[in-house]
Parts: structure tokens; C-alpha cells; sequence
């Protein structure tokens, strides 16, 4: 019998399963990769009494393999804030915590789980996250100094930033050492003092943003904000990371980053904060889009459907209407 952690390799993901690992430790198999990288029960191949403990990851793109992995004799316990919860079958052997609403990541999930004994990191996922509110929420109850809640957005951020990348071999660490690296701290501000991984994720972030932030965008106005980011591993570091860097700055406004890829585009979009709500619809009328109603992407978008993408992006967010 083998028992594997199945995770989403940002923020979320990494302090959802190190949260659950500090109060359950358990010698597991690590299977994750960047954060586009969802499909990742297939990877296992599971066995009679096998233990498969699943997060932050879209449990709609893994129903099969988790169906095969239940047929095989496997237990699956399941944390997620994706869309796709509806298709969770009933099971004796499934347990899922899966709540696709605004305002929660599955590092919250985890934490309401856990009866909050490690929401420190619960904290750090959510401002990873972009989800500024809900974690200075939660944070409340630690009684932080502002400093300290200050230090906690930050390496949220930087843990995020550096999930993002078409391959591992983008990304500063890959996510199983990011993890493994964070895995002696139960305080993530020892973590942020101790390991040279945060420093260097936060340099490689404010030199990437800075790049990001000369790209002239090909939209920009008071509703919607659309730019266009060169074929380069930087940029394939950076999207994600500016896309919540603007949504945070503007939030009545929403965002589109795009990556060129040859003939094709990678993109992520984050409805206006101030209205959180459109994204994952947006993004699923393209295949291979998807997401949560605050933040979307598409993996591939042919060159001859940015017209299209874009129309709808203006679209998806009009402002509402105003007088009667």
C-alpha cells in the first residue's frame, strides 16, 4: 500500500498539503507540477488500499482517473475551489471538500478542516491567491503585526509566481522542492527568515514584473485592461503573478494577460475584484479554458480567435447598468 499526495504546484496547493502534513505527517509519494499541470491523478496508478489525498486541483478534469483509482481499491480525500464539484459521484471510499464560491481557496478549506491549527499558511495561499480580503480575514485571529501580515502577502505572492511557467524547468523550484523546503516550518515567517528559496523567488518576481510592466498593453481603459506578453521564459513566470498585481491596483477593472506561444496564445484573465464574478464562464467558452469566477485561463488560444477572445472579454465584463 502506498500513499501519494496529489497537489496543484502554487501557493495554494504547496500550503494546502504542507498544512494538512503538519497535523497528519505522512510518508507520501509527491505527484504535482506547474500550475497549469491539473490532470495529475492520471499519473498514479493506484492499487488496493493505496491512500490518495488530492488538492487544488479541478476535480471535473480528474473524475476518470479518480473514478479508476476508487475502482481499483483506493481511498481519495479530496480539498478543492475549482468548478466542477457537481461531478463528484457518491463513494464509501471518496471524501471530498470541494466549494467552488467566491472568496475561498482550498488552503481555507483546509484550514476550516484542520480547526485552523495552522492558519498561518492558510494566510499565505489566500494572499497567493489573490485573495487579499478573505486572508487579512483569516489573519485576524493570529494577531500579526503589520509587518508581519505584510511578510505573509508577499511570500504568498512569491510562492505563486513561482508555479507559473509551460514547464518546470521554468520556474525557480520545482514545486515538490518548494514544498519539501517549506515542510521543517509549521511559521511561515521562520521559513521566510531561514531559506534562501524566498529571497530568491522574490527577486527573480520584482525583476520579471518590472520587465512585465513596460509591455504596452493593446487595451486599456477604465473597464477592461488586455496585454500581450512576449514568447519568453520571464513572461511564462510573470503572467499570472501581474494579472493579480493589476487586479489588485484596479479593482473595478478587469484583466487579461496573454503569452505568445508561436502560433498561439496562453491566457489568464481576473474579473474586477470589486466584482468578482465571469472569469471561469469567460474562459470556458474556449477549449482548454477554465478556472473559478475570479480567475480563468485558457492553456491554448489559436492566433485566429484573439478577435474572438477579445470581444468577448469586453463583453463578459461590461459594467453594470447604472440608472433605471
Amino acid at each position: 500500500m502506498a500513499a501519494y499526495d496529489i497537489f496543484n504546484g502554487d501557493a495554494d496547493g504547496i500550503c494546502a498539503l504542507h498544512q494538512l502534513r503538519l497535523a497528519r505527517p505522512c510518508d507520501s509519494l509527491l505527484v504535482t507540477g506547474v500550475k497549469r499541470d491539473i490532470g495529475l491523478v492520471a499519473r498514479v496508478r493506484a492499487a488496493p488500499g493505496d491512500k490518495l489525498t488530492i488538492l487544488d486541483i479541478s476535480f471535473a478534469e480528474n473524475c476518470k482517473a479518480v473514478l479508476d483509482a476508487l475502482e481499483a481499491g483506493a481511498r481519495c480525500l479530496y480539498f478543492d475551489h475549482h468548478a466542477g464539484g457537481d461531478a463528484v459521484p457518491a463513494h464509501p471510499h471518496l471524501e471530498a471538500h470541494i466549494e467552488a464560491v467566491p472568496g475561498v481557496c482550498t488552503s481555507l478549506i483546509v484550514d476550516r478542516y484542520l480547526g485552523a491549527r495552522f492558519r498561518a499558511w492558510a494566510v499565505v495561499a489566500a494572499f497567493g491567491d489573490n485573495l487579499a480580503v478573505p486572508a487579512a480575514q483569516a489573519a485576524v485571529s493570529l494577531g500579526l503585526t503589520s509587518d508581519e501580515l505584510a511578510l505573509l502577502r508577499e511570500l504568498g505572492e512569491c510562492l505563486n509566481y513561482n508555479a507559473y511557467g509551460d514547464a518546470p524547468e521554468d520556474l525557480y523550484f520545482h514545486p515538490a522542492e518548494l514544498y519539501r523546503r517549506l515542510r521543517p516550518y509549521p511559521d511561515p515567517r521562520e521559513f521566510a527568515a531561514r531559506d534562501v528559496a524566498f529571497e530568491t523567488l522574490r527577486r527573480g518576481y520584482q525583476e520579471d514584473l518590472a520587465r512585465a510592466t513596460q509591455v504596452a498593453p493593446t487595451l486599456d481603459t477604465t473597464t477592461h485592461y488586455l496585454v500581450v506578453l512576449p514568447d519568453a521564459r520571464w513572461a511564462r513566470r510573470v503572467h499570472g503573478a501581474l494579472a493579480n498585481e493589476l487586479a489588485a491596483s484596479h479593482p473595478h477593472r478587469a484583466h487579461a494577460v496573454l503569452i505568445r506561444r508561436g502560433t498561439t496564445y496562453r491566457v489568464s484573465v481576473r474579473a474586477p475584484a470589486a466584482r468578482p464574478v465571469g472569469a471561469a464562464q469567460l474562459c470556458s467558452l474556449f477549449p482548454s479554458g477554465g478556472g473559478r469566477s475570479e480567475a480563468g485561463g485558457i492553456d491554448v488560444l489559436p492566433s485566429a480567435d484573439l478577435a474572438k477572445f477579445q470581444r468577448a472579454f469586453e463583453l463578459a465584463f461590461e459594467p453594470p447598468p447604472t440608472g433605471p
